[in-house]
């Protein structure tokens, strides 16, 4: 069962339209911002690092930003979101995401099929690991959720198996504490992410795709290649609890100002307090990354107070009219 993303009801608080006049969806915006507000679901290869897949792909787009969601080894394969241009303020956002990996981990003695799955399934839950000696972060215990661990083949000493688990978990340490707990020893022997936050290997691009469909925009004017590959930004926060706001209030939060009661529109159910959530308008852009100072239930029945503090504004001020005043003493 995957359990990295909740499946969440949208609930109304209050109705509202929008003024087509300001703003844009996400899907209508032209070309160049497009590009400027974009994310992209690369396909990564063995050899290169992630820095490195960036840094192609800015060289291609000729854009002076980008940023991937979370670094893959130069040996590991497959999904790596980038960010281009403003999006970028959005990456925390997938860094923190939860992640899919198939691995191959191979046992350096053999032992009973029946042991392999039992132990396998003792890591899923709370897990604890010491990063290894190879790593950017501190080698500090720290603890970690392993969401499932499925077993999908035993060939010898291989072991096949498709593991979710929560942003930052190590591959590598897993399989080699599996071995531990095994007695047999173990390691890492192939690795390839299959999902980080929304993003799957369903929608995948080659480095080759972008550059294709980079030269048919430029040199022929045909735009629809490049959309399929750069999604809008919103396509990279799909995976946090969502809430939707009036027009007037969206100027004041791009300002910086948290989103008070009256603001909002929907909300969608069981956020926590102190959860991540992303603003929305009407039109289905994204306001700004906050943190829920109230449970949802409590957003819908409160007449005021502070719902969400604002973390990352992620919309320039002034594409909608300004419908607040600034209070002096």
């Amino acid at each position: 069962m995957n359990l990295l993303f909740e499946k969440r009801e949208t609930l109304a608080k209050a109705s509202d339209t929008t003024d087509a006049r300001y703003g844009c969806v996400p899907e209508k915006r032209n070309i160049e911002e497009h590009i400027n507000k974009g994310v992209m679901n690369i396909d990564k290869t063995l050899g290169p690092t992630s820095h490195e897949v960036v840094a192609w792909v800015k060289e291609i787009l000729h854009v002076s930003k980008a940023g991937h969601s979370g670094t893959l080894d130069p040996k590991v394969t497959g999904v790596l979101p980038i960010m281009l241009g403003d999006a970028t303020k959005a990456v925390g956002a997938l860094l923190t995401a939860g992640k899919e990996y198939i691995c191959v981990m191979r046992l350096h003695r053999s032992t009973s099929k029946t042991k392999i799955m039992e132990t396998c399934a003792e890591f899923v839950g709370t897990i604890y690991q010491r990063p290894p000696m190879k790593s950017a972060v501190k080698r500090q215990i720290r603890k970690r959720r392993i969401y499932y661990l499925e077993v999908l083949e035993i060939e010898n000493k291989d072991v096949l198996f498709k593991v979710g688990c929560e942003s930052g978990t190590y591959i590598r340490k897993l399989c080699h504490d599996i071995g531990e707990v095994l007695g047999t020893g173990a390691h890492m022997l192939e690795l390839r992410r299959t999902k980080s936050g929304p993003f799957t290997e369903a929608n995948l691009k080659t480095l080759h795709d972008l550059k294709d469909a980079y030269v048919l925009w430029k040199e022929d004017g045909i735009e629809s290649h490049l959309r399929k590959i750069i999604l809008p930004m919103e396509s990279a926060l799909e995976h946090l609890p969502k809430i939707v706001i009036r027009d007037t209030a969206v100027d004041a939060i791009c300002h910086g100002a948290d989103l008070a009661i009256p603001g909002i529109l929907t909300v969608e159910s069981d956020i926590k307090v102190e959860e991540p959530v992303t603003v929305f308008t009407l039109k289905g852009e994204a306001v700004c990354l906050g943190t829920a100072k109230m449970m949802s239930k409590q957003m819908l029945g409160a007449k005021s107070g502070i719902a969400v503090d604002t973390d990352r504004v992620l919309m320039e001020p002034g594409i909608y009219p300004k419908a607040w005043t600034h209070k002096t003493s």
